[in-house]
């Protein structure tokens, strides 16, 4: 069997995680008591093949299109937050690799082991020009899956030989030449293990850097031009992989409430059921079109992204700052449903044992991620709307 034949379709690799939910629904309360998933999780989601969405078919990966890559995390989502924040990182830190030459590609890609890359884009100027490549050093939160990752994304800002800056970048780096410093202490997705890279004067060759003005643009060292999984646009990608995670969590709620409404009544009125209630009923429709509207948007923007990908074009100012607003605007969604859901279900909601305060904390902690804020993203979007210039947007992440 050639690598390309094992690449798997979504449909299989999501049947999979469905045959693997009572092993992570079982593992979610461990995953976020030790603050990383559980080793049993990352072993059942390798099977699947969840960890290949975005590896390239010439590595035996699954090359999947965006609208894939979320579907991948939500199927995982509903079972465990955490472990499907996971997925959908280590995933998206894949796609980048995917980006890098052949040189590159080969190192993280080649191995041997799977690849499982973590990382932050944020940029350190701890770094100085050496012979072939720079000496980086830093400290980079928050890792999500540097527990499990065996290489890393670091951001960087690349001088040259005078110690210049010259442009921004992201540097992979093998996750053994780097520390863990554990500050992930959090209320919600706490299993992610998102704590901080630590980097001490560790050498990264010049081809293992991928310039991030460049990518914004649409430019990427990958001689593999074919491949329209790296030709997708770089931040919208970024972003969109954000959404996945919340609606697994948006469905999980929705599912648990509708499963166990006809056993539950409503304290202090006649209902011995809740699904006898018109005010339930209207409730559970609501929270159900909410989850609803959130896919929705997150399709529209996922679709954008892979058609221009399929033409091997790139998506124009527009179009990328519409996907900023659909992905702040699907997460709100959801943030709104879970919390409508919990309202229906009642106060036992928040018990330990339900995994309704848990999907709750962890969807509103997802939630927060900086490229998810919705002011932020509807005011990006508004500019581009007005017809504001692109250099003159209020980030250069569009």
């Amino acid at each position: 069997m050639t690598v390309e034949e094992g690449a798997r379709t979504l449909a299989e690799v999501v049947e999979a995680i469905e045959a693997a939910r009572p092993t992570l629904e079982r593992n979610a309360e461990r995953t976020e008591a030790e603050r990383r998933v559980a080793e049993e999780n990352i072993e059942a989601l390798r099977a699947a093949g969840a960890f290949k969405a975005t590896v390239p078919r010439r590595f035996g990966g699954h090359e999947m299109t965006a609208r894939e890559q979320i579907e991948v995390s939500a199927a995982v989502a509903e079972s465990c937050g955490s472990t499907a924040w996971v997925v959908a990182l280590i995933n998206v830190c894949n796609w980048l690799a995917g980006l890098l030459g052949d040189e590159a590609q080969e190192e993280i890609f080649g191995a041997g082991a799977e690849a499982m890359v973590a990382g932050v884009l944020n940029p350190s100027d701890e770094v100085h020009k050496v012979d072939g490549g720079y000496a980086v050093s830093g400290r980079w939160p928050w890792a999500s899956g540097s527990w499990h990752a065996n290489w890393a994304i670091v951001g960087i800002v690349v001088p040259d030989a005078s110690g210049e800056p010259v442009d921004q970048a992201v540097a992979f780096v093998p996750a053994a030449e780097l520390t863990i410093e554990e500050t992930w202490f959090v209320a919600g997705m706490r299993g992610t293990g998102s704590n901080t890279l630590v980097a001490e004067e560790v050498f990264v060759p010049a081809h293992r850097l991928l310039s991030v003005p460049q990518a914004i643009e649409n430019h990427y060292p990958t001689e593999h031009t074919d491949e329209p999984l790296y030709r997708a646009s770089f931040v919208p990608l970024l972003a969109l992989i954000l959404v996945g995670p919340q609606l697994g969590l948006g469905r999980a709620a929705l599912r648990f409430v509708l499963e166990k409404a006809p056993r539950r009544g409503i304290t202090y009125t006649r209902y011995e059921r809740q699904t006898e209630s018109t005010a339930f009923q209207l409730q559970v429709a609501q929270a159900a079109t909410t989850v609803d509207s959130a896919a929705l948007h997150a399709y529209r923007a996922a679709d954008d992204i892979d058609r221009a990908a399929a033409a091997g074009e790139p998506l124009a100012y527009l179009d990328r700052a519409r996907v900023r607003a659909d992905v702040a605007h699907g997460i709100e969604q959801i943030v709104a449903a879970i919390d409508l859901l919990i309202s229906a279900h009642g106060a036992s909601s928040f018990a330990e044992v339900s995994p309704l305060q848990r999907i709750w904390r962890d969807s509103n902690v997802a939630a927060r991620h900086a490229v998810a804020d919705p002011l932020v993203n509807r005011e990006v979007y508004g500019k581009a709307l007005l017809g504001v210039p692109y250099e003159e947007n209020i980030t250069p992440l569009i």
